[in-house]
């Protein structure tokens, strides 16, 4: 595996760290919305990698090595020596959103055989992600793995930006398929987050809309206990997320809220929130972020043979949000426990898709640092 990076900073040039031609690299360009939408920057790439397979997606903020940036991009090309790659690409919009059966049709488009890993990088503003799992899963008779985020917009929650080979738009979802007998790719997530208050019951929801949570309007609700942090919303909410725990066996799995209807009183999460469902609220600390970005560490290292040589990290911006200055703390917490030799690379996203320890399917989390680690 041979690995170049470079940052761009404004309208700099890029500058490649470790320059040298690598073929049909895969180019992981991850950066700020604003950046992105500058049309010359696809060109700008291109003639860098002629023969690269070029994947964009926003951030709300940039990792490289064990550094936190914002308002840049960072560029990761990978050339695999032993291993294959396929990127495909669908558009929310040709779906109706319907996510589910829009993840179907882009799973089938990989053939299975010796299909290893699916990496997905979706934009962030509109879709289910819990959907869009459930339907890239739907037909996973070979129980190949699946990892990725939703693309973020700093905490405007304005739009994201996703592509591959053309310049970034809105609506995609691109998926990069990796094949390969050498091939050792491992994922896992933790969050440390803890519930507080009182556990309330989803009495109305619709897919990732919730309407109502103990028989009220949920928003009036959640406002009551943002109390003045309410006129921030939705970026208040980061601080906020709720637990979700579907039955009384389940995991709970965290939801941060991506977008609010004032005239509806109705909030739009990331993922599913099902009728039934107990919820609390639930709140963080710097220390106890860090410590569950170095036990997502350990979580993916675990049963590994080899040592990474690649991690792509995707935090989520409300990690961010609170750990404010020492962001850069979790990121070297990772390092600490996969080692200086692994190359780093990553974004902070408004969703984390990853399984939970000990398991294969793949979820939908908010407020969780996610890796996913490549070895040849």
């Amino acid at each position: 595996m041979k690995i170049v990076q470079a940052i761009k900073k404004g309208n700099e040039p890029i500058v490649l760290q470790n320059p040298g031609r690598l073929k049909e690299p895969l180019v992981l360009v991850f950066g700020n919305r604003y950046l992105l939408e500058d049309d010359g920057l696809y060109n700008e790439i291109r003639a860098l990698f002629p023969e690269g397979h070029i994947v964009f997606g926003t951030t709300s903020g940039e990792i490289i090595d064990d550094n936190v940036l914002e308002g840049t991009v960072v560029l990761t090309a990978i050339e695999f020596e032993k291993s294959k790659i396929l990127v495909k690409r669908c558009n929310v919009k040709d779906y109706k959103h319907d996510d589910k059966k829009l993840g179907a049709n882009l799973a089938a488009q990989f053939p299975k055989d010796n299909l290893k890993h699916l990496f997905v990088i979706s934009e962030g503003s509109t879709v289910n992600g819990s959907a869009l799992i459930e339907g890239i899963e739907h037909l996973n008779s070979n129980n190949f793995g699946l990892s990725g985020g939703l693309c973020g917009d700093d905490d405007r929650f304005e739009r994201t930006l996703a592509s591959y080979n053309e310049n970034p738009k809105e609506g995609e979802i691109v998926a990069i398929g990796f094949y390969g007998d050498t091939l050792e790719i491992s994922s896992a997530n933790y969050g440390g987050w803890t519930t507080f208050g009182p556990e309330r019951i989803i009495t109305k929801s619709k897919g990732n809309i919730l309407f109502e949570l103990d028989g009220k309007p949920a928003l009036d609700l959640y406002k009551t206990y943002l109390g003045e942090k309410a006129n921030e919303l939705p970026k208040s909410a980061l601080l906020y997320p709720l637990s979700v725990k579907a039955t009384e066996d389940a995991e709970p799995l965290v939801r941060t809220i991506i977008n609010i209807d004032e005239v509806e009183s109705t909030m739009t999460l990331a993922g599913d929130i099902p009728e039934g469902s107990r919820v609390q609220l639930m709140m963080s600390s710097v220390d106890d972020i860090a410590n569950g970005a170095y036990h997502a560490a350990e979580l993916a290292m675990q049963n590994r043979k080899a040592a990474p040589e690649l991690a792509l990290l995707i935090s989520c911006v409300g990690r961010k949000l609170v750990m404010d200055q020492r962001t850069e703390e979790e990121i070297e917490e990772v390092k600490a426990v996969i080692g200086d030799s692994t190359v780093i690379s990553g974004f902070y996203s408004y969703g984390e898709m990853a399984p939970f320890g000990g398991q294969d399917s793949c979820k939908l989390h908010n407020q969780t640092m996610t890796l996913t680690l490549f070895s040849e």
